[in-house]
């Protein structure tokens, strides 16, 4: 299985997101944050995070850059309970049975997206307002020499 990890290629994210991701963090498109947004909403760094911020699930933070790689199920498991909490404590969900499956659809639909990409692969996101929602549009870089365990750590450090 795989998912995606914050990358920090330079210090940018410091300066442009009002919460930077750490690198390593596993990362979903995060879109769910707008949902309620207008053209009023986007100023500043928050609509840098809007335009083209992942979402880092430990964090809340946003990264520019996410990276492929594989993931465990145990670590799957625990990013889904990590997410359902954050929606009950900070987007309102009524309680963590009704988070739960959300967090999951979050979860399974990048998911289900760096299927497609080998290990390594850089995926970037891009946001538009429209008339009818958010829109997002993806783009990938192939991987180059350098993998991911150059910038990110996987599993425990324990």
């Amino acid at each position: 299985m795989k998912l995606a990890r914050t990358l920090r290629l330079d210090v940018s994210d410091d300066n442009v997101f009002d919460v930077p991701a750490p690198s390593g963090e596993w990362a979903i498109s995060g879109g769910f944050e707008f949902s309620n947004w207008t053209e009023a909403d986007l100023k500043g760094k928050a609509r840098q995070a809007f335009s083209n911020g992942w979402y880092s699930i430990e964090s809340g933070g946003r990264a520019t850059f996410v990276g492929v790689c594989d993931i465990t199920d145990a670590e799957l498991e625990q990013l889904r309970q990590v997410l359902a909490q954050t929606f009950v404590e900070c987007y309102g969900a009524p309680g963590i049975d009704a988070a739960y499956p959300v967090a999951c659809e979050e979860i399974d639909q990048m998911r289900s997206m760096c299927e497609d990409f080998e290990d390594n692969t850089l995926l970037m996101v891009s946001r538009t307002l429209t008339e009818l929602g958010v829109e997002e549009t993806y783009r990938s870089r192939a991987p180059q020499d350098a993998s991911l365990e150059a910038f990110a750590v996987h599993g425990s450090v324990d």
